[in-house]
């Protein structure tokens, strides 16, 4: 694959998840550190997901849920000024339909991308199947994360870094030009200090001339390494035309931890709502 492809958005590699992971899936992602599937579920499954998320967002709102086993929400106001809930957790321990999704043998063959690592979908582990609802509005703060990586979350919970992977489903079209999810590639392969220190985790927002970006459509897929660099644009529209919904779960190694309803807060979500308001 020619590295320079990649500096063009639009150029990215399609491919395709229709039965398991292929032996070309795994040469691009170990090279690069990321991949993204196209079509992986259709439009009207989509469509399903979004209601379902509403349905439980809703809930949500009219009984006051403030945290789901430990993780705090993230709140906001929608494009017509109501309260929305900008970051949900757990989300598929509250819906069959989403838990029959995280079942899809097609996800389960992604753990093969941690070789020799063994993976597992971590539906009720770290924050089990997030959505990030990003909508730019005047008054919002949730549109856009600065550069991190996912792996320093294990620092702060006193473990030593493991292999993860971040999958995200996305929910709405976003072109490459209207913001959404940036990376750099190759850098899941970096050292402990570049690791850490290489961008001022979530403050620095900047481009970065060796990011790569996506074109990306309702039900595309995509997978990145939890040690690659990558952060969220903001979207250049308001309102309707800035919405961006992605649901994320992770793929993780190591001891099973299970959430329950009394675990307590991570520091890290302490740490993440300083930065971020």
């Amino acid at each position: 694959m020619n590295r320079n492809v990649l500096k063009k958005e639009v150029h990215l590699p399609d491919f395709y998840l229709t039965d398991k992971i292929t032996e070309e899936h795994i040469a691009f992602f170990n090279m690069h550190g990321f991949i993204r599937f196209k079509n992986f579920v259709s439009k009207e499954t989509v469509a399903s997901f979004i209601k379902e998320a509403e349905n439980i967002e809703r809930k949500w709102l009219e009984e006051g849920v403030e945290k789901v086993n430990g993780v705090p929400l993230k709140f906001g106001e929608n494009s017509d000024g109501k309260k929305m809930i900008n970051r949900m957790a757990f989300l598929s321990l509250q819906s069959d339909v989403l838990h029959k999704f995280l079942q899809d043998p097609r996800l389960e063959s992604l753990t093969k991308l941690l070789y020799p690592s063994e993976g597992r979908i971590a539906e009720d582990e770290k924050d089990g199947l997030v959505m990030n609802h990003y909508v730019r509005t005047p008054k919002s703060t949730f549109t856009r994360m600065g550069w991190h990586t996912d792996s320093p979350r294990d620092l702060f919970l006193g473990q030593k870094i493991m292999p993860m992977l971040n999958v995200g489903l996305h929910l709405d079209d976003c072109p490459f030009v209207n913001g959404g999810l940036r990376v750099l590639p190759g850098t899941h392969k970096q050292k402990m200090m570049s690791l850490l220190f290489r961008k001022k985790y979530f403050i620095d927002n900047n481009p970065d001339p060796k990011e790569v970006g996506f074109d990306i459509e309702a039900g595309d897929l995509t997978v990145h390494h939890g040690s690659i660099w990558h952060r969220v644009q903001a979207s250049s529209k308001f309102g309707e035309e800035s919405r961006r919904r992605v649901m994320y779960f992770p793929i993780v190694t190591g001891k099973y931890s299970p959430k329950q309803k009394d675990s307590k807060t991570p520091f890290y979500h302490r740490f993440t709502k300083k930065v971020l308001n």
